[in-house]
């Protein structure tokens, strides 16, 4: 049996995956995040989520989360809390218009400094 991965690892893992969205132009549900990441479930996604959204409001970045929905609603969970209902199509649009591949990677100690505040 492998190493076990943190959440930060996997919020690494998650960056990747949603860096490549932006520049499609499309979201991802948590389940479909969960299914990549050979979860069980959607439910533990907002431990890995949260580092990755507060690492962007940190760091003046458009807020990457915002492009992973609800199947229901399509609209992110309440647990993104650096947009509003407002501004949340204005805001995914500037995360589809980011050169995030122009960023420097972030690493995990990025991660979870961001989340330790």
């Amino acid at each position: 049996m492998g190493e076990v991965v943190t959440k930060y690892q996997r919020a690494l893992q998650i960056w990747s995956i949603l860096i490549c969205a932006a520049k499609d132009r499309k979201t991802y549900t948590y389940g479909g995040v969960a299914d990549i990441l050979g979860f069980e479930g959607a439910g533990v996604m907002g431990g890995m989520l949260g580092p990755i959204m507060r690492y962007c409001d940190e760091n003046d970045l458009p807020p990457l989360t915002v492009l992973v929905v609800n199947q229901e609603t399509g609209l992110p969970s309440s647990g993104l809390i650096t947009v509003t209902k407002k501004n949340m199509h204005q805001r995914r649009e500037e995360v589809f218009n980011f050169d995030w591949f122009g960023e420097e990677p972030p690493q995990t100690e990025d991660f979870e400094r961001a989340d330790k505040g």
